[in-house]
Formats: C-alpha cells, sequence, structure tokens
C-alpha cells in the first residue's frame, strides 16, 4: 500500500490543518487512534485481496477497488466543496503518477496473491522504503545516502532473503507472484520519485490531486481489464463485499486519514505505519486464511523493517 507523502513532497494544503482547538492530551489520542485505525486497514488489505481474487479476476478486482476507492474521495471532495485540478500537462503527470502509485501495483499485488499467500505479499510491501533510497541515490542528487542508511539497505535486503529462504533454494515458494509482488512494492517509490520531480508545489490540495489521480487510474484499468477478462459467471459475494471493504476503506478512507496524519503530526511519525502493515497482513493472514508460517518469515520480516527504518535516517539538521 502506498503510505505517506514522500520527503520533499507538498505539503498539505492549509485546509487540511485544523487550528489546536482540542486539549493536547486529546488531540495525542486523537492521532494515535487514527494511525492505528490505518495500519489495521492497510495490514488487512492484503486478505482483502486474496478474498477477492477467489472469485474475481485481478484485474477486475483492481477496477473494484479503484473505483470504490475513487468514490470516496470524489464525495469527500464534494463535502469540502474542491474541485479536481486543471491543465492539460499536471494531469499528464497526474496519469502516469496514477500508473506507478495505484494501477500498476495494485493489478501487481492482486495477480501476485493468485499464487503466493497474503502473508508475503505484505512482507514484500514492507521494501518499498529500500527500493525508495536504493533509487534516490540515482535519481535526486539532492539526497545523497549516509553510512547507516547504506546498512540499512543492505540488512533490509539481507531480509528479503531470509523470508525468501535463499539459502535453501527459494523451496516452496511461487517465483513469478514473488517477483510481482516485489515489483509492486518497486513502482510505489518510482512514482514517488516521479511526483517529487513534476507536481510538487501546484498549489492543489492533496484530496484534489489524489481524487484525481485515482480516476486516472480508474480509467486505465477500465481500459485494461475488458481486454484481458471477460463478465464472471456468477456473482461471488463475499470476494465482491472484499474488494468493496479494500477499495472503500483500504484505498479511499485511508487515504483521508493518511494526509490527516501527515498534516498533524508531519510525514515523519505518519511513515511509521509502514513498519506495522507487514505485522498485521501476517497476523491476520495466518489466524483467519489459515496459511502456514515458516521461521524464516517473521525472523526475515524483523531484518527488514530494521533495515527500511535504517534507510529513513537523516543528517542532522537535514
Amino acid at each position: 500500500m502506498s503510505t505517506v507523502t514522500p520527503p520533499g513532497a507538498q505539503s498539505p494544503a492549509p485546509d487540511t490543518i485544523r487550528s489546536g482547538t482540542h486539549s493536547p492530551a486529546r488531540a495525542r489520542l486523537g492521532w494515535r487512534l487514527r494511525f492505528g485505525l490505518l495500519s489495521l486497514i492497510w495490514g488487512f488489505s492484503f486478505l482483502l485481496i486474496k478474498v477477492g481474487t477467489e472469485g474475481y479476476a485481478p484485474f477486475q478486482v483492481t477496477l473494484g477497488r479503484l473505483v470504490f476507492g475513487t468514490a470516496v474521495l470524489v464525495a469527500a471532495m464534494a463535502v469540502k466543496r474542491e474541485r479536481l485540478p486543471r491543465g492539460a500537462r499536471l494531469w499528464g503527470h497526474m496519469a502516469v503518477a496514477a500508473f506507478f502509485l495505484n494501477a500498476l501495483p495494485f493489478s501487481l499485488f492482486a495477480y501476485a496473491e493468485l499464487t503466493i499467500p497474503s502473508t508475503l505479499a505484505g512482507i514484500c510491501n514492507a521494501t518499498s522504503p529500500l527500493w525508495g533510497m536504493a533509487l534516490s541515490v540515482v535519481a535526486l542528487s539532492e539526497d545523497r545516502p549516509t553510512r547507516v542508511r547504506v546498512a540499512g539497505l543492505g540488512l533490509g535486503f539481507v531480509g528479503v532473503l531470509t523470508v525468501l529462504g535463499a539459502w535453501q533454494g527459494f523451496h516452496g515458494l511461487d517465483a513469478s507472484g514473488t517477483a510481482m509482488a516485489l515489483l509492486a512494492s518497486l513502482s510505489y517509490p518510482v512514482g514517488w520519485i516521479y511526483v517529487r520531480r513534476t507536481l510538487t508545489g501546484t498549489g492543489h490540495s492533496h484530496l484534489s490531486m489524489t481524487g484525481a489521480q485515482l480516476l486516472l487510474a480508474t480509467v486505465q484499468l477500465a481500459v485494461v481489464t475488458p481486454l484481458f477478462t471477460g463478465v464472471p459467471d456468477h456473482l461471488a459475494v463475499v470476494p465482491l463485499l472484499a474488494i468493496a471493504a479494500l477499495g472503500a476503506l483500504g484505498t479511499g478512507l485511508a487515504v483521508l486519514i493518511q494526509y490527516g496524519l501527515v498534516a498533524e503530526v508531519g510525514p515523519t511519525t505518519a511513515q511509521m505505519v509502514t513498519y506495522f502493515i507487514p505485522v498485521i497482513a501476517t497476523a491476520a493472514g495466518v489466524a483467519i486464511l489459515g496459511e502456514s508460517l515458516r521461521w524464516t518469515t517473521p525472523v526475515g520480516a524483523v531484518i527488514v523493517l530494521a533495515g527500511a527504518a535504517l534507510t529513513q535516517v537523516r543528517r542532522k539538521g537535514a
């Protein structure tokens, strides 16, 4: 799942930041509850993807997810009386962002979970900060790595190899499904870097920009899905409910909570949700779906998260 706004991206619009009308204690409680809710929503998203693919094709799961998610953001925009951004050039950049941040990774995770457990997909998602740090060295000249961050990158990929059981020849894992999940996690930082280079400082609110982005991703999937899938033979109710929850909660509501957290406590604290997602995804997959869990999975996940945390350490004063 896409997490918080990348470093250097535009700050939340002024109208998303509320003045302190509540007591400090209540404010702290409020953001912590929303932080926990966001962790649960995104952690359970991998379970919902798995359930959705039991009744519908991966592209159909992704299209449904985007439709429900876009509907939530359009409703939020209507309540706040916000309009979609204007300008052909701006919409062109947002179409690219929609592909890398929504259409591509959502589809890859859906296809991946046809052959790999939701627990593994959730852990693969946690590698996004690792890919992001590696890519930023090449793409962002101002974002130079420190020794600590480089060490975190190396540690993180040792964790990936541990999760996959590399010394056992990746026994028992589907290579194509795992590769698609890792590519999905790579797609997020590619999109973040593109946004940072092309859409920073547009003057539009995050709500209107994200609403337009999800709308464009929905259009992209609406074009692609009929080319690769047919009409379902029957209406699978439980998978459809899972897709609806995935879109309305895991995409629409989660984005609204996310930007509220960034506005209130800043991107660094909000980004910590990344480290809770694989834990919740693993617990949900094992407890609810009955997925098996080898010792390498939790051990490797801890190493991945430790490495990811180190890659986010900045120089003092940066």
